[in-house]
């Protein structure tokens, strides 16, 4: 289809991400790296026995069987970037929106705590801030100059780090080419030992990530309420 004059420009982009159950151990490296990365505050005990704990990627664990014959099983889960996001339609002041890029985003200066996106999640994904960041010496050293520290009363959430995002567009751009498959890689996935995250251009027909996405073993987390996710999960392959 021809774009109409005055339409915005398609993005050449749909990014997304593929976690392989199969291949996560739970070792939580990509929770420490994304915090590390996004200037997540740390969970300190009193924070987390008031139910405030928040890491923009957490570590779900099931267990199957009886001890000793039992088995862990993980799911990495976080912000599921949903084409038809849920919690996009009932924020008041356009905080949450989506992206020509395909990412669900949050701005947080525009963002006024009303909750109601968090509230709406069924992934429960989207914190809350209910104190000002706090980092003690000497970690409030060693935090991410490319990303803003969120203050008290708005929602904060997984962004696939966009900060990476946008310096790789910017220096594909400076050299005249599209993002190359591989080339970007968000913090989650920089730090997995086993290669569970992929993460990439789904709109690549040829990149890892979509070819992955087309795998027999695919499916979405809810994938029944209809919300598209750009998250796709691989069943684990269990042994007969």
């Amino acid at each position: 289809m021809q774009q109409q004059t005055g339409e915005a420009p398609m993005s050449p982009y749909k990014w997304g991400m593929v976690v392989d159950t199969d291949r996560c151990t739970g070792c939580q490296a990509c929770v420490v790296a994304c915090q590390a990365e996004n200037n997540v505050p740390i969970n300190e005990e009193s924070r987390f026995v008031e139910h405030r704990a928040k890491e923009w990627i957490r570590i779900e664990r099931y267990w199957e069987g009886e001890y000793p014959n039992i088995k862990a099983h993980f799911l990495p889960v976080l912000c599921q970037h949903c084409a038809n996001a849920p919690c996009e339609m009932v924020c008041p002041v356009y905080a949450t929106y989506h992206s020509s890029d395909g990412l669900n985003v949050q701005v947080y200066n525009r963002c006024v705590g009303t909750r109601y996106c968090g509230n709406n999640c069924q992934w429960s994904v989207r914190y809350f801030n209910f104190w000002e960041p706090e980092w003690p010496e000497p970690l409030n050293s060693q935090l991410n100059p490319d990303v803003t520290v969120r203050s008290q009363g708005v929602i904060e959430k997984c962004t696939f780090c966009i900060q990476r995002i946008n310096r790789a567009k910017r220096e594909a751009a400076q050299a005249g080419r599209t993002v190359a498959d591989g080339e970007l890689q968000p913090a989650c996935a920089q730090a997995c030992p086993t290669d569970a995250l992929v993460f990439g251009n789904l709109k690549d027909p040829s990149s890892r990530v979509s070819q992955l996405a087309n795998d027999s073993r695919q499916y979405r987390l809810l994938g029944g309420l209809g919300t598209e996710p750009a998250v796709v999960y691989l069943k684990k392959v269990e042994a007969t």
